[in-house]
């Protein structure tokens, strides 16, 4: 298969989604770290991951300037335990090898896109706060409005709206104070810049930002409404804040090339994300969804679909579902126009457990292509090292 001539303009893109279907099976991992071996001999400079942005910039400094250890940048730069990743450690790896005796500007840069916020946690803002508040040169005392941190991060504070620290006086204080800085940080950007460094003021605004979100993430934990409609403000929010940080990626990447985003489907697709929790059904708009719309097709996304998996106990899918039809079809794994997908029916063999959201008619119908693993535990990645500036062809 050819890549960028079946299926995308590759000198048309800004960001290119790449979804996986559930974070249990690495098969989607793998095929990533090919597949962006690939595109980073045809101009993109970046990948972005499902994971906390400005641990990232750990990652970056490692592959972009050699700062550091692969093990340290593995333990560091990655939330949500995506640091224990084998795929992801041989992107790093990889990432880290291309770049070297590169020039600057050919380098390939590593992000993060999302927030440090898990189901039933979230840190509190002030160390992020308090490193702008560092860089400005400021005197606010930012720990005690935010009080101690376990105040924020204790699972009750997400879980129950009365324990949460979000609509609190002293949490209006810190986003009327957040949001000082981030007016004294532009208006003060040609002397900041001149003074630091342009890399320094954007590593500002990004701990600076990511501070903002998590008070805007704990504000919405805090409402006093019913639990399924306060749950769905709470995604909605976070897949918001996503959406903000690839477009403020976006900015910092343009006239260097397109970045690759790697999520699950449910953060990537353009259509609307559902999630069945507990007895609530939660229903919102994905980054994926409100990138799209500002992006248009300069926003392409390919859709995970898994076939059968042992290692998670993942049959094999039947025959009249979406999946049981591109298990007929893909032998191995293959990339399929939505087009050539009739219409079938939605999976239900799968569990909770699994973290897999199966393919539906609207799922597909808003994807530019649909990537199908017939058994994910039968890949486990190639070779160590991948090539410098193309990946074998994906079948």
């Amino acid at each position: 298969m050819n890549f960028d001539t079946e299926i995308f303009d590759i000198g048309s893109l800004d960001l290119l989604g790449f979804g996986e279907p559930t974070h249990l099976e690495p098969a989607f991992a793998w095929t990533r770290n090919e597949l962006f071996a690939e595109l980073a001999g045809r101009g993109f400079r970046s990948v972005a991951l499902e994971s906390d942005r400005v641990a990232a910039l750990v990652v970056d400094d490692y592959v972009r300037q050699g700062v550091g250890t692969l093990d340290e940048a593995m333990r560091a730069g990655f939330s949500h335990g995506f640091g224990e990743s084998a795929a992801n450690r041989q992107l790093v790896a990889w990432i880290r090898e291309y770049n070297e005796n590169r020039p600057v500007e050919e380098r390939v840069a590593f992000h993060g896109f999302d927030g440090s916020m898990e189901t039933m946690n979230a840190p509190s803002p002030r160390r992020y706060l308090e490193y702008a508040r560092d860089y400005l040169g400021l005197d606010y005392d930012l720990a005690a409005a935010a009080g101690p941190d376990e105040r924020w991060h204790r699972t009750e504070a997400v879980m129950d709206p009365a324990e949460s620290a979000g609509a609190t006086s002293e949490a209006g204080v810190l986003r009327v104070l957040a949001d000082d800085m981030l007016t004294e940080l532009y208006t003060r950007a040609p002397e900041l810049v001149a003074k630091t460094s342009h890399t320094e003021w954007v590593r500002a605004e990004t701990q600076l930002t990511a501070g903002l979100g998590l008070l805007r993430y704990h504000r919405q934990a805090a409402q006093p409404i019913g639990q399924e409609a306060r749950w769905t403000r709470m995604c909605a929010t976070r897949d918001a804040l996503m959406a903000r940080n690839l477009l403020d990626i976006r900015r910092i990447e343009t006239g260097r090339g397109a970045t690759l985003v790697c999520a699950h489907n449910l953060h990537l697709q353009r259509n609307t994300s559902r999630m069945r929790m507990g007895d609530m059904d939660l229903e919102w708009s994905s980054a994926g969804a409100i990138v799209g719309s500002l992006l248009g097709p300069r926003y392409p996304v390919v859709i995970g679909s898994l076939g059968r998996d042992d290692t998670i106990g993942m049959p094999e899918p039947e025959p009249g579902t979406y999946e049981g039809f591109l298990q007929g079809r893909v032998a191995i794994r293959e990339f399929v126009a939505p087009a050539g997908i009739p219409v079938a029916t939605t999976r239900i063999d799968h569990t909770p457990a699994h973290g897999y959201f199966p393919l539906d008619r609207e799922t597909v119908d808003e994807a530019d292509a649909i990537l199908h693993i017939h058994d994910g535990a039968a890949y486990r990645g190639g070779a160590p090292h991948l090539p410098s500036a193309a990946a074998p062809e994906l079948r």
